[in-house]
């Protein structure tokens, strides 16, 4: 049944559904084998960790469409500042809901990067749920992933040749850039496919959330478009996949983290 993949997709950067590699692997990854990664081992730069810090407890509602048909909705909740094995890191989720279909996500990211540590995944797909869970090593480049479907389980491990992003915390990653300006660009690595990101121009973008100046993003190759506010909170407004299936995330409501005392 393909519907939970296509489903899938609209959270992972709207086409982008990580595939995991054909190669099994019985090696497990919870507990004493998973190790920090080098760089948030070392000292963190403070001024990234104090800015990752004052977003705790923001929210993002968006409208998932294809074209103007309206499919669902999706919600990015930075929820706390955790403890991820001695070292501080984000604890944010990520929720779908379309109908007859839920994706909620953990993710566990490094404090200062936003770069993914652990996902825990929990997907409604009928009529067995499936939970999925990932963790990455950034220090030597590998993601494993554990599959858990009813009494099935599957364990991939994916190596490359740089950190390993995850698709939900790519555009995050992005907002945490000191210096942004046109013609900027990065190279990314999803588990199952390379690109890169280049920053096209600054734009107005209009969302259900308001009309807003934002910085847009394009894709070598094309897999998506990506418009984010071009203020200090470089909120993503509007992320669009590309292809005849491609579908559009768009910004409804924005909710700033409380103010800290």
């Amino acid at each position: 049944m393909r519907r939970p993949v296509i489903l899938s997709a609209v959270v992972l950067f709207c086409a982008l559904f990580v595939a995991g590699s054909p190669a099994l692997t019985k090696q497990l990854f919870y507990g004493g084998i998973l190790r920090i990664p080098r760089f948030i081992a070392s000292s963190p730069a403070e001024k990234a960790v104090e800015q990752s810090a004052q977003r705790v407890g923001e929210r993002m509602l968006y409208d998932i469409k294809i074209g103007s048909i309206y499919l669902g909705k999706a919600e990015f909740h930075h929820v706390s500042r955790v403890d991820f094995a001695g070292k501080p890191a984000n604890l944010v989720t990520f929720k779908t809901e379309l109908a007859r279909f839920t994706d909620l996500e953990k993710i566990y990211s490094d404090a200062s990067s936003f770069l993914p540590l652990r996902v825990e995944r929990f997907v409604s797909t009928w009529p067995v749920p499936e939970e999925i869970i990932e963790v990455y090593r950034q220090d030597d480049f590998t993601l494993n992933i554990k599959k858990i479907k009813g009494d099935k389980q599957e364990s991939v491990v994916i190596k490359k040749d740089s950190v390993i992003h995850n698709a939900v915390m790519l555009p995050f990653y992005v907002r945490m850039m000191p210096e942004l300006s046109v013609g900027w660009s990065m190279r990314a690595a999803l588990p199952n496919q390379s690109f890169k990101i280049n920053l096209v121009s600054i734009e107005n973008v209009t969302v259900p959330a308001g009309t807003f100046s934002a910085y847009y993003f394009s894709s070598e190759p094309a897999k998506f478009e990506i418009w984010v506010s071009a203020d200090s909170r470089r909120i993503p407004l509007k992320i669009k996949g590309a292809g005849l299936m491609g579908y559009t995330l768009v910004l409804r409501e924005y909710k700033d983290a409380p103010v800290k005392e």
